[in-house]
């Protein structure tokens, strides 16, 4: 599996495109708990243009990649987009269905991703960072520079290690060098995050789909990589495959996590 970055071009947006009439309905009072720009917009005040929403997903999974997803919105331009929030609320259908909208709507976007393997070498941080960054790349590579990063959570594992000391290597870029801010459940009121967390899952499980078809009996079609008991229970049978996180505990607690749909 290629650990690259999947994206659209970036485009600076007309003020004649879907995007700038949506903004006709982006001032209606929206329902309580659907994503908005409402955040986003307040960094308008600051000089932001260009907003580029981060997302995760498939972090706690035992097999397959982390993939991290952006989208990237225009502050003084972008109308909201019906339906789209958090992807774990989503129905895998709906999904399917939203991401080529997200990807029309965002002005630029792209999906990063991390092997098992390097998760393996690095760590899961440096592996998101390394998924991040290349899907960081992707956008640049399109013409887009976003002036800022919303990032969801509470750790900012975008950006690279602050060096502790003189004597420590640095680490090398390329990198995200946006100002990155973190919220926690940005997914859940942010539209531009939802947007992102929605392109990252479709992406992901796309690839999860693809293994199983090499690899089958680990029932990745329905469980994506994360730790149900029947998936443990085939590792214990049968040993991890090449797309399993190695350095993980894949075989216990006996107690597992919900999958996200």
């Amino acid at each position: 599996m290629a650990s690259t970055a999947t994206g659209s071009k970036g485009k600076v947006p007309a003020r004649t495109s879907a995007r700038s009439k949506a903004g006709s309905t982006a001032k209606a009072k929206s329902p309580v708990g659907v994503p908005t720009l409402e955040i986003e917009r307040s960094f308008l005040s600051s000089g932001v243009r260009f907003l580029a929403g981060v997302d995760e997903v498939g972090r706690g999974a035992l097999a397959g990649p982390v993939s991290v997803g952006i989208a990237v919105v225009d502050l003084e331009e972008h109308g909201l987009l019906a339906e789209v929030k958090d992807s774990k609320l989503l129905k895998p259908e709906d999904r399917d269905r939203l991401e080529p909208l997200v990807r029309e709507w965002a002005v630029a976007s792209a999906v990063g991703h991390a092997s098992s393997r390097e998760i393996d070498d690095i760590g899961i941080i440096a592996a998101l960072r390394l998924a991040g960054t290349r899907a960081w790349l992707e956008i640049l590579a399109g013409g887009i520079t976003p002036d800022v990063v919303l990032l969801d959570g509470s750790h900012n594992w975008l950006s690279p290690d602050v060096q502790a000391s003189l004597f420590d290597s640095p680490d090398l870029g390329p990198w995200c060098e946006a100002p990155v801010h973190t919220r926690i459940k940005a997914d859940m009121s942010c539209l531009s995050v939802a947007a992102a967390s929605v392109l990252a899952k479709v992406a992901r499980d796309r690839i999860m789909v693809d293994l199983h078809s090499e690899v089958p009996s680990y029932g990745w079609n329905v469980n994506k990589g994360y730790a149900t008991a029947a998936h443990r229970d085939v590792i214990r049978l049968q040993g991890p495959s090449v797309h399993h996180r190695t350095s993980w505990n894949l075989t216990g607690p006996e107690e597992v996590g919900i999958i996200p749909s």
